[in-house]
């Protein structure tokens, strides 16, 4: 497989790790110091791109490569209110996006645990529930992108809690809480936390480095090869 990397900070390096250990080929980098070379004839020599930038190119990158025929994988997160742009374009151009806020196939489990947990907590309204993350202080978005997935589906879940919040919450509001916390070295930490007067029942994901991340894109670049559409983690791991 020949990768595009649209992207080269620690991520962009970590998949390159992964990718050539695999026996893949890396075609074209693209980062900040060379944006000239993101360019149509350049990102045709490859077979996916995998786009891990920020959320103020993320829109952008995302759009090009599909602009150029090129099936993309992105990691970015913060940029979600563009959503609806990007996939009518993708439907458009008959192109191909695999999105999700975190690429790790333990955190995609830890996603269905949370959504299960969160179903049976709708019969027990005695427990309040709050999230909290901690990443590294270099992570540019807070909540991060896979706390706000946590969050959304507790809320698809358990209809006492109505939104999600970055700001400190009273016990029992209806606005459920994410704290966030930037430590180094921290390459992310997700915590689900149902409190009662009787007990605590917490679930608790702990990446130990970026390997997990890293290698779940390239596994969902694999699975974009010869597809047409737009697909989640959920799809790659036969989840859905």
């Amino acid at each position: 497989m020949k990768i595009a990397l649209i992207g080269y900070g620690k991520m962009g390096k970590a998949i390159e790790a992964i990718a050539l250990e695999q026996h893949h080929e890396i075609v074209l980098k693209i980062d900040v110091d060379n944006a000239a070379d993101f360019t149509a004839e350049k990102l045709a020599l490859a077979d996916v791109a995998i786009e891990f930038t920020g959320p103020h190119s993320a829109v952008e990158n995302i759009m090009k490569c599909l602009s150029f025929g090129i099936p993309v994988v992105s990691g970015s997160t913060g940029w979600l209110e563009n959503w609806d742009k990007v996939s009518n374009y993708c439907t458009e151009q008959n192109g191909t996006l695999i999105y999700s806020s975190n690429y790790s196939i333990g955190v995609n489990l830890f996603f269905e645990v949370n959504k299960f947990l969160a179903g049976l907590m709708e019969h027990y309204p005695s427990y309040d529930v709050m999230l909290k993350e901690i990443h590294h202080t270099q992570k540019k978005d807070a909540p991060s992108g896979t706390a706000i997935t946590l969050a959304e589906q507790v809320l698809q879940n358990l209809s006492r809690k109505t939104s999600w919040t970055n700001e400190p919450v009273a016990s029992n509001s209806n606005l459920l809480e994410i704290q966030s916390e930037r430590i180094d070295p921290a390459p992310g930490t997700h915590h689900v936390k149902y409190t009662s007067a009787i007990d605590d029942i917490e679930i608790i994901h702990t990446a130990h480095n970026r390997t997990g991340f890293a290698g779940g894109a390239v596994t969902a670049a694999q699975f974009a090869i010869g597809k047409k559409g737009i697909y989640t983690m959920k799809e790659v791991l036969g989840l859905a």
